[in-house]
């Protein structure tokens, strides 16, 4: 992302902040202490009125609302008011900006799972992809991964609940080991929720707050 194109996310987020106290929450929680900030209370009012896509992320130390800025094909620019920024594609974090420990980029070598959609993935599916991250030079580190279908769960998002199949993704990278954990829509594969580990020091819950809006996919 050239500083240009930075300059216009981050000039939007700041938009965001008037756009309701939903958004301008984010500007705190995302620089929140590491002994972790009060969980946001949101409600189906407070998302309806705000004219974007958003979603709630949580770290281990922060927690706030993105929204949907942009989309170009099958990438996602996701801006949080406090100049956080998401790039997304089929529900799967491929880089960050301003989170710390970022990531840089993703690449797969052969076809993504995302991409197929993951009700459509045989349990067991193995597929890899290598990471960039931000400091140190690390570049093109391998992350292998290994899905598992585990069944249909209920999730509950702003006091409905949602039928939602989940799946595993073991990762291995750099000697570091972690389970991803995404919840899908069973019809379509729309990835509604997710934990995702996306380099050894940052980990992210992702939910989606419009979870019927296909067009948030």
């Amino acid at each position: 992302m050239n500083s240009l194109k930075f300059a216009t996310y981050t000039g939007l987020a700041w938009l965001l902040c008037g756009c309701n106290p939903l958004m301008t929450a984010s500007v705190d929680t995302f620089k929140a202490a590491v002994a972790g900030p009060s969980p946001l209370v949101l409600t189906q009012a407070q998302v309806d009125a705000v004219p974007f896509p958003q979603v709630k992320v949580t770290t281990v130390s922060s927690e706030g609302v993105m929204a949907l800025i942009r989309q170009r094909g099958d990438l996602q620019f996701w801006v949080a008011s406090g100049k956080q920024v998401l790039l997304v594609r089929d529900g799967l974090v491929v880089r960050t900006v301003g989170l710390g420990t970022d990531l840089d980029g993703t690449r797969w070598q052969g076809q993504s799972p995302f991409q197929q959609g993951l009700h459509r993935v045989p349990d067991g599916y193995r597929s890899t992809r290598q990471i960039d991250l931000v400091g140190g030079y690390r570049v093109g580190l391998t992350v292998t991964s290994r899905m598992t279908r585990k069944g249909i769960e209920t999730v509950e998002i702003l006091d409905k609940p949602y039928a939602l199949l989940r799946v595993d993704e073991d990762i291995e990278v750099a000697g570091f080991h972690a389970r991803n954990r995404y919840w899908v829509d069973p019809d379509d594969g729309f990835i509604v929720q997710s934990e995702q580990h996306l380099t050894p020091n940052l980990s992210l819950t992702i939910t989606q707050l419009q979870p019927t809006r296909k067009d948030a996919r």
